[in-house]
């Protein structure tokens, strides 16, 4: 009898489905059976084995999600051992986002953070080089290089957030964040993000009018988009916005900002009480101008009183959904409860109904879609 003809291997497309599983498992959010099988692909593929660069990466994305940081940041740590300057085509787990990644996670923060974030950024900078010098770039192509320069536009900006905080005290750290948000400025013109961060620099040296400009540019950028648009920003970012509007005095603006926010996620503590915040220095700011004895135009100006109302409504929410969600921020619900005592040390406590009875920011939105289902 022949001897018979050895089984062709079957790893490298085992080890392909195995990672197939592990981001289907991933995007449906069943994080445990991802992790197993995205370690599995990583242990089967093995050290230099052909798939080792986009476990890892997968591996450590899936950590981030389930909250263990320390794996994370040792997947992560992997993967740049095996693609050092991110030049490996993205498709097989190279590319500049575990960089970013490590500077995110980094414990160390300050010069970590930067180091980590800076080869990502020279990473996206020879990306987009190579994009640059394409003769007739196809569509994807140009589209891929507006992306990615948005994206080094957010990492300079994220440089200059550190140089900002962890790294204040350097003596050329006013001059680093002025040469990164003015790089940032020329790539991403048109990410809000970019206007945010040029208003918190211009905050700290004490531009203000330049502040407010940064910021009410920031703003007009999405302000008028859906809900659903992919240019509104993130939560966070958009709760950031809201901070840097108060501490500039465009109450306003925040508000408009805010009374989305909690459209959005009637859930949010921060978000409802900043919102009670905002209302009650709009408030303070009518009351100290029609209580003057010279501005007899405004002496009897009651509407710092409903102001002040709304922002009862807005901070017994907040106050609220603080003990409901056991929240962790005592200073946040410190400074609501101590708002909530001076309303009612001026203006009296809430008559009977008063905090059940009133409307809701997020209600109107859902009006419009109930009649627009009726229509």
């Amino acid at each position: 009898m022949a001897p018979s003809r050895p089984e062709t291997k079957k790893t490298n497309p085992d080890i392909a489905k195995l990672l197939v599983d592990a981001q289907t498992q991933l995007e449906v959010g069943r994080l445990e059976e991802a992790a197993t099988l995205a370690q599995q692909a990583l242990d089967t593929t093995g050290q230099g084995g052909d798939f080792e660069l986009s476990a890892a990466n997968l591996l450590g994305t899936i950590f981030i999600e389930s909250g263990d940081l320390d794996e994370a940041r040792a997947a992560f740590e992997r993967a740049v051992h095996l693609d050092q300057d991110g030049t490996v085509d993205e498709k097989i787990g190279g590319g500049p986002e575990k960089f970013l990644l490590l500077a995110q996670l980094s414990e160390e923060g300050g010069l970590d953070t930067v180091q980590w974030y800076e080869r990502g950024a020279t990473a996206l900078r020879k990306q987009i080089a190579v994009l640059s010098e394409l003769r007739s770039p196809t569509p994807e192509q140009k589209t891929s290089t507006q992306e990615k320069q948005h994206k080094l536009g957010g990492v300079l900006c994220a440089v200059a957030e550190v140089y900002m905080t962890d790294l204040s005290w350097e003596p050329d750290a006013e001059s680093r964040c002025e040469t990164l948000i003015t790089e940032a400025m020329l790539l991403a013109p048109a990410a809000p993000e970019t206007w945010q961060t040029v208003a918190n620099v211009r905050i700290s040296q004490n531009r203000a009018n330049e502040a407010q400009t940064a910021l009410r540019r920031s703003l007009e950028l999405w302000q008028n988009l859906p809900p659903n648009h992919p240019d509104v920003p993130e939560f966070p970012t958009r709760i950031a916005l809201a901070r840097l509007l108060m501490e500039t005095e465009l109450e306003d603006e925040a508000l408009s900002v805010l009374e989305r926010l909690v459209t959005d996620d009637d859930t949010s503590v921060e978000a409802w009480y900043l919102g009670g915040w905002c209302l009650y220095i709009t408030g303070e700011k009518q009351k100290n101008t029609a209580t003057k004895p010279w501005n007899e135009a405004t002496k009897d100006n009651e509407e710092w009183k409903g102001l002040w109302k709304s922002s009862r409504q807005w901070l017994s929410q907040c106050l609220k959904l603080f003990a409901m969600q056991e929240y962790e921020d005592e200073r946040l619900g410190e400074h609501a409860r101590e708002l909530l005592s001076s309303i009612n040390k001026e203006i009296g406590e809430p008559v009977e109904g008063e905090l059940d009875d009133w409307e809701d920011p997020s209600d109107g939105e859902n009006d419009d879609d109930d009649a627009e289902m009726q229509g």
